[in-house]
């Protein structure tokens, strides 16, 4: 790259550190997601994330983005023409009124603690203000982020730039497959695993469930179609109540490879538990967790795992727990008004 090119690809950073060779520029295309895929990968160890990174998904992801634009929206941080960390920044709309704002700042463990993420974190903020500004003046606004008990660092970033912790969540395993309950189910109520077909009926059944779920997002027709493109999308793999022609309530279950073999594990996941109104407290959803955990053993599967919240009002971690589901990890949602 020309250095006429350099300086117009170049973001001008406040408090930019003094290390010798360091550079930020905007988002390239396509050409960054193996650069991106590789910082992810070089965090994974340190911050202990299970889930592999890859550029199929990433670009699935980078395909169907909501209220963001990598343009303008994404921050990347070079030293000596290395990538060593990048970030970006989106708003949605709450199912409560709010907006919420997020960002996040991946940077390789080597190089925190000099002040790059801090400039990086600063100038996404700046950039959310600047959104936010075209945004009704009487909505509530907030920063949220998220972080792992492991992300040390990206933690205290956050307390110290005065975002609080509001509510945590967990991630839980059940460690074995043996041992499934037998759950009946209400009458009225079938089981059946999922279908192409099926798929939007099942998606906008799950979207109504989780409007009543804390801190949630209006869910957009952008989050349908990448949900729909991931490697690990496989609706054979689901447990679908119906009550008639209408879906009572569901388990998306997913098994990924990629990730298993990189940690020598045979893990499936039981994700995206949900029941509708009509068919709650009667026993659905542990009638669809104990047959999800048959569809995975079935898939060679040896374990199983989820995330809950655990303020859950539904009395959702309870019911985990009574199905042999256990702590593993925890992790916290950060807020901060836009204001302050």
């Amino acid at each position: 790259m020309s250095t006429s090119e350099l300086l117009k690809d170049e973001i001008q950073v406040a408090e930019k550190p003094m290390i010798p060779g360091l550079h930020f520029r905007h988002f390239q295309g396509e050409s960054d997601y193996p650069l991106m895929v590789a910082v992810m990968e070089g965090c994974r160890e340190v911050d202990e994330r299970d889930w592999i990174s890859s550029v199929e998904e990433t670009a699935v992801d980078y395909a169907h983005l909501t209220n963001c634009d990598p343009a303008t929206d994404m921050i990347f941080v070079e030293v000596a023409g290395e990538l060593v960390g990048y970030g970006r920044c989106w708003w949605y709309n709450m199912v409560d009124g709010s907006i919420a704002y997020y960002f996040f700042a991946h940077l390789l463990p080597e190089w925190r603690g000099t002040g790059i993420r801090l400039a990086m974190v600063r100038h996404l903020k700046q950039r959310l203000r600047q959104m936010a500004a075209n945004h009704p003046a009487d909505k509530e606004k907030n920063f949220v982020n998220w972080g792992m008990q492991a992300e040390t660092h990206w933690i205290n970033l956050l307390l110290a730039e005065g975002h609080q912790i509001v509510r945590y969540g967990l991630d839980m395993v059940r460690p074995d497959l043996e041992n499934i309950p037998v759950c009946p189910l209400p009458e009225g109520i079938e089981v059946r695993r999922g279908t192409e077909a099926q798929t939007r009926q099942i998606w906008e059944a799950a979207r109504e469930a989780f409007r009543d779920h804390w801190g949630m997002s209006e869910w957009s027709e952008e989050s349908f179609n990448a949900w729909s493109e991931y490697p690990t999308y496989n609706p054979s793999l689901w447990q679908i109540a119906w009550a008639g022609d209408e879906v009572a309530g569901g388990v998306l279950n997913f098994i990924d490879p990629k990730e298993n073999e990189e940690n020598g594990r045979l893990r499936g996941y039981t994700e995206t538990i949900f029941v509708r109104r009509p068919w709650r407290k009667q026993g659905v959803a542990k009638a669809l967790i104990a047959r999800s955990f048959q569809v995975l053993k079935d898939e060679g599967m040896t374990e199983a795992a989820l995330g809950v919240d655990a303020e859950n009002l539904s009395g959702a971690l309870h019911l985990y727990r009574k199905m042999g589901f256990e702590e593993v990890k925890r992790g916290m949602t950060f807020r901060k008004p836009l204001s302050l």
